[in-house]
């Protein structure tokens, strides 16, 4: 899972490191988060430009900088937040605290120009995180790193199967600790990889259309800045996916099975109105429903009755909307090799469609 280390200013055992930490971080060179050379990708609260806060898995920061220190600062974080922290491919898995300030520092990256690349690994609603900036050596360069070149812009809208919760777990599926539950392995990240997509992921574990483990629904959450009901709205028009897979209903089987319920009536009408709804805002966008993963998803007939009516209803009536299923499937939450498993099938379904063949 890559090398771990966390060095929080004032929070260290004795006297010497803390002092140490102290005068490090006053020699270094402070670059603020509002600094243009930044680049950041995903959906952000930019509400203080010098204080943006990281919210939905998948999103990330990158520099080009000189030298070989590096130090990340955070504010302001809640819950568990962890990102891969890469610097020239090399990553480390970066566990922010709960609290109030914290300073991080990275393994030496040698002399020369390095590139960071800031990966939120852990999902939205488990946490979100205010990051301050960087910290390089004194007298150290930084750069905007070269813009990247995409194929498309591609989103997912799901749930823990989406998010890539647990994937990193052993036999059995654990909540306590999100270390293990790393979105940048998960298959919508590395579907998006497959395509060099400009990736975005709006998953929450437990969310369901009409019903589900958590009380959000998807309607609810699917453009906002957080997973929450009457948070900040996104940008909706200055980023606009070319495709928007869409997988959604595992929670809404799972949650009312577990409880001795019917499968909400109100799957397939709530279905089909968030999609007309995503439709609205981006009329140009594909979307392509999909389902499997786990059980629900793969055995359940009434999930499958219910995806399938809104399936029928959307394509008679909308001709960007297209579907798939995927075969594989596990009975828990699916693990990495299960990832590469999904996206490789989704990966082989979409090069074979023909409204991907302008976007290759």
């Amino acid at each position: 899972m890559g090398r771990a280390l966390l060095l929080v200013a004032g929070l260290c055992l004795g006297a010497s490191p803390v002092l140490e930490a102290a005068e490090a971080a006053t020699a270094r060179q402070f670059i603020p988060a509002s600094d243009a050379r930044f680049l950041y990708e995903g959906r952000f609260d930019f509400t203080r430009r010098d204080a943006p806060v990281v919210v939905w898995e998948g999103s990330r920061i990158s520099l080009d900088f000189e030298g070989a220190a590096l130090a990340l600062r955070f504010a302001g974080a809640t819950d568990q937040n962890f990102f891969n922290a890469a610097v020239d491919g090399v990553n480390t898995i970066v566990a922010v605290p709960a609290g109030g300030a914290a300073r991080i520092e990275l393994p030496s990256a040698g002399p020369g120009w390095h590139r960071l690349v800031l990966f939120k690994r852990s999902e939205a609603a488990t946490g979100q995180a205010v990051f301050s900036g960087i910290e390089i050596a004194p007298d150290a360069a930084a750069r905007a790193p070269a813009a990247p070149v995409y194929r498309l812009r591609l989103e997912f809208l799901g749930d823990s199967i989406s998010a890539g919760a647990c994937n990193e777990d052993g036999a059995e599926d654990q909540w306590a600790d999100r270390r293990t539950h790393n979105n940048a392995l998960s298959y919508t990240a590395l579907t998006a990889a497959a395509f060099n997509a400009d990736y975005r992921c709006t998953a929450v574990s437990g969310m369901g259309i009409a019903a589900g483990w958590t009380d959000v629904k998807a309607g609810e959450i699917w453009d906002r800045v957080y997973p929450k009901p009457g948070s900040l709205r996104a940008d909706l028009a200055g980023w606009q996916p070319d495709v928007l897979c869409i997988n959604l209903g595992e929670n809404d089987d799972s949650f009312t099975s577990r409880h001795d319920q019917p499968f909400p009536s109100g799957y397939t009408p709530a279905y089909v109105a968030l999609v007309k709804t995503i439709r609205a805002a981006w009329p140009h966008a594909r979307i392509v429903l999909l389902r499997g993963g786990m059980y629900g998803g793969a055995k359940s007939e009434r999930l499958r009755a219910g995806w399938e009516a809104a399936v029928k209803e959307l394509e008679a009536t909308d001709p960007l909307v297209s579907h798939f299923a995927f075969t594989h499937w596990t009975p828990h939450h699916p693990r990495v090799s299960d990832d590469r498993v999904m996206a490789d099938e989704l990966t082989a379904w979409l090069k074979q469609q023909p409204f991907m063949a302008p976007l290759l």
